[in-house]
């Protein structure tokens, strides 16, 4: 009898835990370049716990972000919608007014409307108002920094002056002096599993890394000296990176999530050549373009799925994929009802279980702007072709290219094919529509 009981208790927890809403956890580095992991081609990085997401679930190889830049890549994600329709076509402003809209519906609000516990931690990029913080747009807990950068010890903003401390847990500032920001983020993540572990919860873990200013460990700069600058600081912030995330699936095994976890990676733009940045460091391979760029070097990232036992382990998948399509994805994996709202995102399920694609995504155009007014850059991607326009402050010219036959975009056929430049405008005018 006490064997039978036994037997019939394991079945009923394993029928629970089959039946659990998966975690799930969406992972997004900045402005780590299209080629910088090993698992995409790299050999002089050291990223051995982010290739093993990839073994353990999905590579995508022509996925794209949702901007050039942080803000509005991390609208996109985070909505479903184009940029310029969640209201954030640039930057947010450093200072406290500007931000994504909080009538825009994000992946957290339709997370939270399922049950879900959700949180925030790292960086956050998209408002400093009440209106637009993280707790306004779906999230129960929050932790990081508003702005775009800090400085991984002090936590203070790295760019301008004055000088401005920005640390924040659930709206309160908070000062960890001296403590290492990607540990604090692990730290966090760590805790807010364990409260709740029964689930299902959500996790917006936002690095920001391997934005500058590149702070990798001691241990990591000594491994990689041999490298040439500013490769060298660039791999050892990446590497740190890296770490941080073997030590967040750690902490997911050790609280039995693991399993039931779906964890997405993706980054938000191509690696920055800015002057804090020490004019480079991360790598877009054979691509051209990098940060703020709309070549396919400050577009076309790293994008991994991973999620045991139900999607295929140690596969690729060569299919068109646009950041906005991660939140109808999503929620289509788990079952969650997406928003009531116009998504600019389809959902890409059956490519990642079996590698059909969705019949809307054969006919579909991808837009790309940057900017408001006479100063905005735009692409516009249909099949091979891709176009990108100048502002019109600057002239207004155009770059076209067939990304079958020349995937570095090395040269201009713009004067070669007016009829497809032309088709490409249409396209472009009736999406700004």
């Amino acid at each position: 009898m006490k064997a039978l009981l036994a037997t019939l208790l394991i079945t009923l927890t394993a029928a629970s835990a089959a039946d659990q809403p998966p975690n799930v956890i969406l992972i997004m580095a900045d402005d780590q370049g299209s080629a910088d992991l090993g698992c995409y081609g790299s050999k002089d990085l050291h990223t051995p716990h982010t290739d093993a997401l990839a073994a353990r679930g999905i590579r995508l190889t022509r996925v794209y972000s949702a901007a050039p830049v942080c803000s509005p890549s991390r609208a996109g994600t985070l909505t479903g919608r184009w940029p310029a329709r969640a209201g954030m076509p640039s930057n947010a402003a450093p200072g406290p007014t500007g931000g994504m809209p909080g009538s825009e519906i994000t992946m957290a609000e339709m997370f939270k409307a399922a049950g879900y516990a959700t949180a925030h931690i790292g960086k956050w990029h998209l408002g400093h108002d009440p209106e637009t913080t993280p707790l306004a747009q779906g999230f129960d807990h929050s932790f990081g920094h508003m702005g775009g950068c800090i400085d991984n010890y002090s936590h203070f903003f790295y760019w301008n002056g004055p000088n401005r401390h920005d640390l924040w847990r659930n709206g309160v500032e908070v000062f960890h002096d001296g403590e290492y920001f990607p540990d604090l983020m692990r730290k966090e993540a760590a805790e807010f599993m364990e409260k709740h572990k029964a689930g299902p919860f959500f996790i917006f873990y936002a690095l920001n890394t391997p934005h500058y200013p590149y702070q990798g460990d001691q241990k990591w700069l000594d491994h990689f000296k041999h490298l040439p600058h500013p490769r060298n600081l660039y791999a050892a912030f990446l590497a740190a990176q890296d770490q941080r995330i073997g030590e967040l699936m750690a902490d997911l095994d050790r609280l039995g999530l693991l399993d039931n976890t779906l964890v997405v990676f993706q980054s938000d733009n191509g690696h920055s050549i800015e002057d804090r940045a020490h004019g480079g460091g991360g790598s877009a391979g054979a691509f051209r373009g990098e940060k703020f760029s709309l070549f396919d070097g400050g577009i076309r990232l790293p994008a991994i799925l991973s999620w045991p036992g139900k999607l295929p382990e140690n596969q690729t998948r060569d299919g068109l994929f646009h950041a906005c399509d991660f939140l109808p994805t999503l929620a289509e994996l788990t079952n969650v009802k997406p928003p009531e709202v116009h998504l600019d995102g389809i959902s890409q399920a059956a490519m990642l279980r079996d590698g059909s694609v969705p019949a809307t995504s054969n006919d579909r155009a991808l837009h790309w702007q940057v900017g408001n007014g006479r100063n905005t850059y735009w692409a516009v991607l249909a099949g091979d072709w891709k176009l990108i326009g100048t502002p019109e402050a600057q002239g207004g010219g155009h770059f076209l290219a067939n990304l079958a036959e020349d995937p570095g975009e090395t040269t201009n056929l713009a004067d070669r094919h007016p009829e497809i430049v032309n088709r490409l405008q249409k396209l472009h005018r009736n999406h700004l529509k």
